[in-house]
């Protein structure tokens, strides 16, 4: 019978960091839609506050995952949620259209989670 917390610790990594990669999109980002009149010192603050909330959840999904992935993987699996965040952030909310490079991105990232996942 497989072990729960082999699943439940990599599950929580990636669940950390899916909900820390969503406040690190909008700390980069969402100032360029919603602050652009205001001075970028107001920009800087409001990113930065929301920024300290990405890195609550940040650094324990990186401590769990280290626990199970090594370095490289573990940055490979940032990169991969970061643009499954990203994509429809900037569709959705900032009106972007999608392009297929969105695509061909995401193929190019799935080329180094076979490079960085195999055994």
């Amino acid at each position: 019978m497989p072990n729960p917390t082999n699943f439940f610790g990599p599950f929580s990594f990636i669940s950390l960091l899916v909900l820390s990669n969503v406040f690190m999109t909008f700390a980069w980002y969402a100032h360029l839609k919603n602050l652009s009149s205001k001075p970028w010192w107001i920009a800087v603050f409001a990113s930065w506050s929301i920024a300290l909330l990405e890195y609550v959840f940040q650094v324990p999904a990186n401590r769990i995952g280290f626990q199970y992935f090594s370095l490289g993987q573990l940055k490979i699996a940032q990169e991969v949620i970061t643009l499954s965040v990203f994509v429809p952030f900037a569709v959705f909310y900032m009106g972007e259209p999608f392009k297929t490079d969105y695509i061909w991105a995401g193929l190019c990232l799935l080329g180094a989670v076979y490079f960085m996942f195999r055994r």
